[in-house]
């Protein structure tokens, strides 16, 4: 029985991993330990280590990162409780190998934690570019401490391996969020108003704001912003989702609570939605507006627009139904006037999505399930054909 630890910390990776959880846990010769931190365990984010339960799945362990706040010291300060509470959980588990997936700063305390175990890492979500949020940073981080990789693209493949990792350890899978078009059954649109307890009107926007965790400081002007382009559209029925837990995250909670309480009849904001309500969502808006990674890798499959706003997702490869603005009212109302024009939207049932077909999890699986865990144990540079005569 091979032992396998999965770590998740926010609503948005959860939702990504969850059909390989799902296949993890149904699998009869692994034994899924399943390790739960971050947004999961805060109340204010929707405490959603209850939905995970929910959903059949037994928690492991879980890792209090102890974020008293999203200031920069603070979130540096949970990566090192998060380290120490990391390497308990993973000492009494013992796995043969961890999965991580992404750029999150409680990943690369948790990375760090399993490298210096000695357990191996496999990475999802590596070798991609996001150069406007210290994400970059920490993926590329994890990627140089992980021993086998998922990427989502074969661009971001032949970059990893740009990073000096074995090319017979780094698989393009695409990306896992996109089973779930292939996988879960979407709720329709009378079912969606019932789950969600609120109405949607002929005109409807998803929005996701994070902030860009470089310019942390322009982070509720960007949103001021934002939410002034969507006065322009005064009919648009609304539903936001709370910023993850990054820093200045918290400074644009109350920016959103009260655009919703100044238009309660058609704008709601809810703490998490959940993969299901929200990907049922995506099926139903016209548009998603943000910066939020589901607006890059998801949304183009789902159907939808995208409005990509500023730098935070900036070096991702982009499906055709993305468009980018600066984060500046008129930029934005230009970005949404342009998705809602008729010949887009006609178009959007045809754009091919760079990130996959939607079997990413049943081809990890099997990655997991036969790796050989020995020759794991070192790392050997690989350094490619053009560089290896310049390194001797």
């Amino acid at each position: 029985m091979r032992r396998i630890a999965v770590i998740t910390g926010t609503r948005a990776d959860y939702g990504l991993l969850y059909w390989l959880i799902h296949d993890l846990h149904h699998a009869e010769d692994i034994e899924l330990q399943l390790i739960v931190t971050g947004m999961h365990l805060m109340t204010e984010f929707g405490h959603t280590v209850d939905v995970i339960e929910r959903d059949g799945f037994p928690v492991a362990a879980r890792v209090d990162l102890q974020l008293s706040s999203d200031s920069p010291q603070a979130v540096a300060r949970a990566m090192g409780v998060g380290m120490i509470g990391f390497a308990d959980a993973l000492s009494r588990l013992a796995p043969d190998m961890v999965v991580i997936l992404g750029d999150r700063f409680e990943m690369l305390a948790a990375a760090s934690a399993a490298f210096t175990l000695r357990i191996p890492i496999a990475h999802i979500h590596g070798g991609e570019v996001t150069e406007g949020a210290l994400d970059e940073g920490f993926r590329h981080a994890i990627t140089k401490l992980s021993a086998v990789h998922f990427t989502a693209a074969e661009t971001y493949r032949e970059r990893v391996i740009q990073m000096g990792e074995q090319p017979d350890r780094v698989f393009n899978v695409g990306a896992p969020g996109l089973d779930h078009l292939r996988r879960t059954p979407l709720l329709n649109r009378e079912d969606l108003e019932a789950a969600l307890d609120f109405r949607l009107g002929a005109l409807n926007f998803l929005v996701t704001f994070h902030p860009a965790t470089l310019d942390i400081e322009d982070a509720v002007s960007q949103c001021r912003q934002m939410l002034a382009a969507l006065d322009a559209l005064p009919t648009a029925h609304i539903v936001f989702t709370l910023p993850n837990a990054d820093p200045g995250g918290r400074a644009i909670i109350p920016e959103l609570e009260a655009y919703v309480a100044r238009h309660p009849d058609r704008c709601r904001l809810y703490a998490s939605l959940g993969q299901l309500r929200y990907l049922s969502l995506m099926r139903q808006v016209q548009v998603v507006i943000g910066n939020s990674s589901s607006g890059i890798i998801e949304a183009p499959t789902f159907g939808a627009a995208t409005v990509n706003i500023g730098d935070r997702q900036k070096g991702r490869l982009r499906a055709r139904s993305v468009i980018d603005c600066a984060p500046e009212c008129l930029s934005i109302e230009h970005a949404i006037s342009r998705a809602l024009e008729p010949a887009f939207q006609s178009l959007l049932p045809t754009m091919e999505n760079p990130y996959g077909a939607g079997d990413a999890s049943g081809r990890m699986l099997a990655v997991l399930r036969s790796v050989n865990l020995v020759e794991l144990g070192r790392k050997p540079f690989f350094d490619l054909p053009d560089s290896a005569s310049r390194v001797s």
